[in-house]
Formats: structure tokens, C-alpha cells, sequence
């Protein structure tokens, strides 16, 4: 059951001490499942600076600081989908601790947000996204919930000019609440753009959403504000979300794809 993802989540302390309990293996960079004592469920993901990898196509900044930064606009927009996450510092150093979303040794997917089916078969109230096939030659559609809380996420996403929204980042608790995790790929001044959620494509944006985008707008005016995400991003990123932001509201649509940057991650899930 989805439920909305705007009700203003209940505060989490992220500051006490930091209990690093094992690596996630399949991270691209170095991520930790770690445990403070104080956090409602216990688990967190610390992802310290001292592990990133550098990225050619992101050469300024942090992944962690894009991390904690999408969490702030997301908060200062009225989104509440990005988790709790800070900056801190922990026992491999400075990086983005964020709480963990479910049991991160038992993981439970009953509410799938995007999905593969065999090709042209759309279930009612999904979207499709593109045709293409499995390894093994099955001819499949990928397609993704039609849900409003999915489509105000797509809102987030072209503000943040995220560029890695795949279908395992888009996540539901038990209460059917819907979270996004894995933003260290965002706030490029570059339009990269590249998600799964392409499915309102070039469709007047919802009269919400747009009010969530007149409050963002509003928000980033405050010296405070831009103070704040000066601290986790450069200028020029900082810069080029206000733009976005400006944009978004003046022309009302969602974002279509371009055609000279790929639009869709890879692997889509």
C-alpha cells in the first residue's frame, strides 16, 4: 500500500557513537552498515569519504557531501523522501551517515517500485519505461509504479539532476511510506539526468509538486539555507540548482530525456 512520502518524518539523533558492523559488498564505493545505539531500529549506512573512488564526470566535491545535500533539499522542499543522513565524522573518518530503511540482514520487498515484465504486458497503474530483453533473450518491458508518491520522487530527481535513480534506490517501509537512498551521483551543473522514472515525461507537472518547488525556491533565497549546502557542495553546484529549480517552475512539465546524454541507468534495477 503506498502512502504519501510529504508527512514530516519524526526527528532521528545520527550523532552518537558509530558501531561499524560490516561492509556492504556491493557498493561501488566504501559503505558500511554500522549501529547506533540511540536510532529507532539501530542501523545505519556510513559511507566515509575516505572511500570514494573519483569520478571523471563529478570532479568536484564529495559523494558523501551530494548525499547529505539531497536529504536537505528533499527536507527543505516538503519531499521527506530522502532519509534522515548527516555529515560526521566516525571510525574511518569524516563522511554521510544515513539511517538504514528496514533490516539491512533481513530485507523484505513487498511493495516493488520498479519492475520487469514481459514486453507490452503494463500493469494497470504502472508506467512503461523501455522495451529490451534478459540474458537469456526474454523479451521484457521495464515499467515502474504510477503511484503519486513515485511521481513527486520524479519531481525530486529533476531538481537534484540526478544522475543513478535505479529501481533498487526507491524503497517502501512496512507502513508502505516510500524512501530514496543512493543520491551521491547528483547536483551536477551538467544536465545529467538518467532514472527509471521517466514514465510523466513531458506531462504537466502536479499542482503539489509545484508547490513543493515554490518552497524550495523560496528556501534556497535564505542565506542560511545556501550557507548550509555551501558546506556539503560546491558553489557551482549550488548555483545550478537554483536554475534548475527556476526552471522547473517556469515551464511545468516533467523533464523528457536528452537526446545526447544517456537517460536510463544501467543495470535499470
Amino acid at each position: 500500500m503506498a502512502t504519501s512520502a510529504e508527512t514530516t518524518p519524526s526527528p532521528v539523533d545520527l550523532t552518537g557513537d558509530l558501531e561499524v558492523l560490516g561492509r556492504v559488498a556491493d557498493s561501488s564505493n566504501l559503505a558500511v552498515v554500522a549501529r547506533i545505539a540511540s536510532v529507532p531500529g539501530g542501523h545505519v549506512i556510513y559511507k566515509p569519504v575516505r572511500g570514494e573512488r573519483p569520478l571523471w564526470d563529478f570532479p568536484d566535491g564529495t559523494l558523501a557531501g551530494r548525499e547529505v545535500a539531497a536529504h536537505v533539499v528533499s527536507r527543505l522542499g516538503g519531499w521527506h523522501v530522502v532519509p534522515p543522513t548527516v555529515m560526521r565524522d566516525g571510525p574511518l573518518g569524516p563522511g554521510s551517515v544515513q539511517l538504514w530503511i528496514g533490516d539491512p540482514f533481513d530485507p523484505v520487498a513487498d511493495d516493488v517500485v520498479v519492475d520487469l515484465v514481459p514486453e507490452g504486458r503494463t500493469p494497470d497503474g504502472w508506467r512503461a519505461v523501455l522495451d529490451g530483453e534478459t540474458p537469456t533473450g526474454s523479451a521484457v518491458t521495464v515499467v515502474h509504479s504510477g503511484a503519486d508518491d513515485v511521481r513527486s520522487l520524479s519531481v525530486l530527481d529533476a531538481a537534484l539532476n540526478n544522475s543513478d535513480r535505479k529501481g533498487s534506490h526507491c524503497l517502501r517501509d512496512k507502513a508502505g511510506r516510500l524512501w530514496a537512498i543512493d543520491h551521491g551521483v547528483t547536483f551536477s551543473p551538467t544536465p545529467k539526468l538518467r532514472t527509471v522514472l521517466w514514465g510523466w515525461a513531458g506531462e504537466p507537472l502536479p499542482e503539489r509538486d509545484l508547490e513543493r518547488l515554490e518552497q524550495l525556491r523560496r528556501a534556497l533565497d535564505d542565506d542560511l539555507v545556501r550557507a548550509e549546502l555551501l558546506e556539503l557542495l560546491p558553489e557551482d553546484d549550488v548555483d545550478a540548482l537554483v536554475k534548475r529549480v527556476g526552471r522547473l517552475i517556469a515551464r511545468g512539465v516533467h523533464p523528457e530525456p536528452r537526446r545526447d546524454w544517456p537517460s536510463v541507468p544501467w543495470p535499470p534495477l
